[in-house]
């Protein structure tokens, strides 16, 4: 299996680390969308997998962009990342 291949994860499967969530700028997320909404999203986000569930790793902006827009999946990059 390639892992630098992009693969379609459902939104109700990412699970954000409390860390992170605080630093979530929402007016950032929604000029993000607007720009995905206009010309696609450039950039897969980057998971790691955590049983039956995925834990962003980066990206977070993009995910919660693609959330405003109503979408059910993401781009993302399957990584092996350390848990800190």
């Amino acid at each position: 299996m390639d892992l630098m291949r992009p693969i379609a994860v459902p939104l109700a499967r990412i699970y954000v680390p409390q860390r992170l969530r605080g630093t979530l700028d929402p007016a950032k997320a929604e000029t993000l969308a607007a720009d995905i909404l206009e010309h696609g999203l450039k950039t897969p986000i980057q998971v790691r997998r955590d049983g039956e569930r995925y834990v962003i790793v980066t990206g977070l902006h993009r995910l919660e962009a693609v959330r405003l827009l109503g979408e059910t999946t993401i781009p993302a990059l399957v990584v092996q990342a350390r848990q800190h």
